[in-house]
């Protein structure tokens, strides 16, 4: 009885060893088959190739930081990668305790772009919008600026400057034209439409005319107008008077008559101005 039940157990053994060689043997078979057909797909006509870009998990709006669980990595086609993308997750988070914030609003799916985040640790402030190389520049602006309605941040303006002229008279000239708005009120979220008329717009601009804008709100006032989406129309010098808005042409100075004689003081002969006779 004793060696029948060995026997069994022998034949079991068997059994099950034979079992697991033959399933080993299929799974090697199978993935060595799956690699084939990888393989041959890869090197097919009109197959695409992917790499791994950064996507958001789920809505994020302006100021929110941006942590390892609101992003996950996704395949996708390496002809259609938008620019400024991140490709991995110690891109978009190098450090815990310093995240990046949103700087525009982003829905689940959406590509986590370099112009929609601030650096590590930067908070979602003006500076974090700023184009390089460019500079921030606050107009005060009130019902009399020519602006009103419903702005945002993004908008692009004319910046016109109204003071005395050098013949004491008030001129409007045109300082800048499409000039990119980047906060209202201070607040820089591009998302947000601002009904009204706000106390403050932040502009961006080159250095040189920021300098422009400076002096022009120091000696006189700064209107803006509002630029259509996609006017791209190039807007040549600007400047009206009191004279030009009436059509008034400025007469010329008629000319000053001069009367000269001569006279010789030795051997040099000189010019002398005397009063004019009929």
């Amino acid at each position: 009885m004793r060696a029948v039940q060995i026997g069994v157990l022998g034949i079991g053994l068997a059994l099950a060893g034979f079992g697991v060689y033959m399933a080993q043997n299929y799974v090697a078979q199978t993935r060595s088959a799956l690699a084939v057909v990888q393989a041959r797909n890869a090197a097919a006509p009109g197959a695409i190739a992917t790499v791994n870009v950064m996507v958001t998990t789920r809505p994020m709006r302006y100021g929110e930081p941006i942590r390892a669980e609101d992003v996950r990595s996704v395949a996708w086609p390496a002809n259609a990668v938008p620019p400024g993308v991140f490709n991995s997750m110690d891109d978009v988070v190098p450090d815990p305790d310093r995240p990046r914030v949103a700087l525009r609003a982003m829905e689940p799916m959406e590509p986590l772009l370099a112009v929609k985040v601030s650096e590590p640790g930067q908070p979602a402030g003006i500076t974090a919008i700023l184009t390089p190389g460019m500079r921030a520049f606050t107009i005060r602006v009130d019902q009399n600026s020519g602006i009103s309605g419903t702005l945002r941040p993004s908008d692009t303006v004319d910046i016109y400057w109204t003071g005395r002229g050098a013949q004491d008279g008030e001129v409007t000239r045109l300082l800048s034209s499409g000039v990119k708005i980047i906060a209202l009120d201070e607040n820089g979220d591009q998302d947000r439409t601002f009904n009204g008329i706000p106390r403050s717009v932040t502009v961006e601009a080159a250095p040189e005319m920021i300098a422009s804008l400076a002096q022009g709100q120091s000696t006189g006032r700064l209107s803006l107008s509002l630029v259509g989406l996609d006017d791209t129309t190039a807007t040549s010098q600007i400047q009206v008077d009191s004279r030009s808005l009436l059509g008034m042409e400025t007469r010329a100075a008629a000319p000053v008559e001069r009367c000269t004689v001569r006279t010789r003081r030795g051997s040099e002969v000189v010019m002398i101005e005397i009063p004019c006779t009929n």
